[in-house]
C-alpha cells in the first residue's frame, strides 16, 4: 500500500544517517569548533533510539492515535456523514474560493499560534470535505500540509516556533514583522495559485454514483465485440463492471447464436444501423462526461476508505456535532495563542488564577476537579486529548450510542492512525540519531566555509539539511545558529538570518522526509512520496527562487 511507501522513505533516511555516522567525524561548537572523532551508530542503537524517541516525543504519536480514535467514533454517528454531505454540497460550486480560504486559515493559525501539530485534530474533517467535493488526495495534501509549511515559513507571532531563534540571535519577536508578513503573503499566493492550477488540471472525481449507462444492443457476436472496443476507448471501466458485462455478453452471444440461422439479408441492414446508433450513443456519453468535467470511476474505491459510510442519516440532528467541533476549534485556538509572550495580555493568566482559587466553603472545588492544567497560551497538544474525551462522552450521551460502537469505532480509527503515528516516532528517531551522533556540524562547516561571512545561498542550503536532520524547529536552529553567528561579525545581519532560517525551515517542510505533518498526512491519505514531489516540484522551485531573491535584496539593503 502507498502509505507504507512513506514509512519506507523515512526508514531509508534513517539508514543514510547511520552510514553518515560511520563516514563523518562528529563535532560540536560551544565557544569554538571542536572535533570529537567518529561516533559510529551500532545495531543495538538502531533499535534503542526509537525507544528514546518514544520516551521524549511519544506524546505526539499518542495525540495522533487519539485523533484517529476520535474520528473512528464520529464515523459511528450517521449525523456526522450528514454534516459532511451538507458542507461539501454547499461548498462544491464555490470550491475555487473555499479551498483557498481553508489554506489561508490554516497558514495564519500556524503563523500566529504555532498550531502545526494542534491542527492535526481537524485534518481528517477537512480531508473528508475536500474529497466529497470531488477533488483528489493531492489537493487535500496541498491544502493541509502545504498551508502548514507556508505558515511556518511566514511565522509572525508563534513564540513557540521562534523563541530559540530569537534567543540565539538576540532579536525580538516583532523585528522585521513586515518582511515576515510579506513571506507569508507571497508563500500563500504561490500555494493557492499552484493548488488551483492542479485542481483545474486534475478535474473532479465524481463519487458514489455511476454515470456510465449500460447500453443494450441486440446484435450478433461480432457486433458486440466491436461495440465493446468502442466503449473501452471512451470509458475506463471498473473490474466489477467488466465481469457483469462479460456475463451479459455470454447471454447475448447465446441468443444471437440461436437466432443466427433465422437471420436474413434484412438483418444485415439492421446491423449497420445498430452500429451507428451504438457509436453515436458512445460519443454522446463521452461528450456528457467532458461537459461535466467528471473523471469517471477514478480513485472512487480508494477514497471511500477516507470517507464516512452512509447510514440512517435523517434520524439525528447535526447540531450537537457542529457545536462540538466548533467548540473544540475555539478552545484549540484560544489555548495556543501566545497571549503573554507575544501580546503581553495577562487576562488568561488572571482567569486561570480565578478558577483555581475559587472556593466553596473554603474548598477549592475547581482546582481539585480539574487537577493541574495549563493557562491558555501555554497549552500542550496532549491537553487537547482531555477535550476530545469530554466531547466524546457528550456525543455518546446525546446520540444514545452503544458502548460497543464507541469501542469499535475508536479501535478502527486508531488503527488507521497507526501509520502516521509511527512516522512521527521515526521522524523523532532521526532527531535522536543526529543529537547523539553530531556529525552534521562537520557538513555545515564545509558548506559555510565556501564563502566569507554570511551568504544567502550557502546558509539556505545549510538550513535545508538541518531541517532534514532535526525536523523540530528548536533543534534546527540550535544545531546551526551558534556556529554561523561566530562567522558573522556584523550583528546588523542577524535579523536577516532570523528571517532566512524560519522561512527556509518552513519551505523545507514541503518536501523533507522528516517533515512530521507532511509525511503523516501523506501516509494517512495513501499518497506516495514520489507522487507528492511530482505534483509540487514547480511550487518548490518558485518558492525557493522567491526566497533567495528576497534575502538577496535584504542583504544588499
Amino acid at each position: 500500500m502507498k502509505k507504507y511507501n512513506i514509512i519506507k522513505v523515512v526508514l531509508v533516511t534513517i539508514l543514510i544517517l547511520v552510514f553518515l555516522t560511520w563516514l563523518l567525524p562528529a563535532a560540536s561548537f560551544s565557544s569554538e569548533y571542536t572535533e570529537q572523532g567518529r561516533i559510529q551508530m551500532g545495531l543495538f542503537d538502531l533499535f534503542n533510539y526509537p525507544i528514546t524517541a518514544l520516551s521524549y516525543f511519544g506524546y505526539i504519536s499518542l495525540y495522533i492515535i487519539m485523533i484517529g480514535g476520535f474520528y473512528g467514533i464520529l464515523y459511528k454517528i450517521p449525523a456526522y456523514r450528514t454534516l459532511l454531505d451538507k458542507i461539501s454540497s454547499s461548498f462544491a460550486k464555490k470550491s475555487k474560493v473555499v479551498i483557498p480560504i481553508m489554506i489561508l486559515l490554516i497558514a495564519v493559525l500556524v503563523s500566529v499560534c504555532g498550531l502545526q501539530l494542534g491542527l492535526l485534530l481537524f485534518f481528517p474533517f477537512i480531508a473528508s470535505i475536500i474529497l466529497l467535493m470531488g477533488y483528489d488526495k493531492i489537493v487535500v495534501a496541498l491544502t493541509l500540509a502545504g498551508s502548514t509549511a507556508v505558515g511556518l515559513a511566514g511565522t509572525t507571532y508563534a513564540y513557540s516556533n521562534v523563541s530559540i531563534l530569537n534567543s540565539l540571535l538576540q532579536t525580538e519577536l516583532n523585528d522585521n514583522m513586515g518582511v515576515k508578513v510579506l513571506v507569508l503573503v507571497l508563500g500563500l499566493a504561490l500555494l493557492i495559485i499552484n493548488t488551483l492550477m492542479y485542481m483545474k488540471k486534475s478535474g473532479i472525481v465524481k463519487r458514489e454514483e455511476k454515470i456510465v449507462e449500460k447500453i443494450e444492443v441486440k446484435v450478433d457476436e461480432v457486433e458486440i465485440e466491436q461495440d465493446d472496443m468502442e466503449l473501452e476507448e471512451d470509458v475506463e471501466e471498473e473490474p466489477e463492471e467488466k465481469e457483469e458485462k462479460k456475463t451479459s455478453q455470454k447471454k447475448s452471444t447465446n441468443n444471437s447464436k440461436t437466432s443466427k440461422s433465422k437471420t436474413t439479408k434484412k438483418s444485415t441492414g439492421k446491423k449497420s444501423t445498430s452500429k451507428k446508433k451504438s457509436s453515436k450513443s458512445s460519443k454522446n456519453n463521452k461528450a456528457a462526461i467532458t461537459g461535466e468535467e467528471v473523471i469517471v470511476v477514478k480513485n472512487v474505491k480508494d477514497d471511500d476508505d477516507y470517507l464516512v459510510p452512509h447510514g440512517d442519516n435523517d434520524k439525528h440532528s447535526i447540531l450537537p456535532i457542529i457545536c462540538s467541533l466548533l467548540g473544540m476549534f475555539v478552545i484549540l485556538v484560544l489555548a495556543f495563542v501566545p497571549w503573554t509572550n507575544a501580546f503581553q495580555i495577562t487576562a488568561m493568566q488572571d482567569a486561570t488564577s480565578a478558577v483555581v482559587n475559587f472556593q466553596i466553603f473554603k474548598f477549592p472545588i475547581f482546582s481539585k476537579i480539574l487537577g493541574t492544567f495549563h493557562t491558555f497560551g501555554d497549552w500542550m497538544i496532549t491537553d487537547m486529548i482531555v477535550v476530545m474525551v469530554i466531547v466524546t462522552l457528550l456525543l455518546y450521551i446525546i446520540y444514545n450510542m452503544k458502548i460497543n460502537d464507541v469501542f469499535d469505532g475508536f479501535v478502527a480509527g486508531a488503527k488507521k492512525a497507526l501509520a502516521p503515528a509511527f512516522i512521527a516516532l521515526l521522524a523523532y528517531t532521526v532527531l535522536v540519531i543526529t543529537t547523539y551522533h553530531p556529525f552534521q556540524l562537520t557538513i555545515y562547516k564545509a558548506i559555510l566555509s565556501l564563502t566569507d561571512g554570511f551568504n544567502v545561498f550557502t546558509s539556505t542550503f545549510v538550513v535545508v539539511l538541518s531541517t532534514i536532520f532535526n525536523s523540530d524547529p528548536a533543534y534546527v536552529f540550535q544545531s546551526t545558529i551558534p556556529y554561523l553567528s561566530s562567522l558573522v561579525s556584523d550583528k546588523e545581519v542577524y535579523p536577516i538570518i532570523e528571517i532566512l532560517f524560519q522561512s527556509v525551515y518552513g519551505f523545507s517542510m514541503l518536501f523533507s522526509p522528516t517533515s512530521l505533518v507532511l509525511m503523516a498526512t501523506l501516509a494517512y491519505l495513501g499518497v506516495s512520496y514520489k507522487e507528492w514531489l511530482k505534483a509540487i516540484w514547480k511550487l518548490l522551485v518558485e518558492f525557493l527562487v522567491l526566497l533567495l531573491i528576497l534575502f538577496t535584496i535584504l542583504t544588499l539593503i
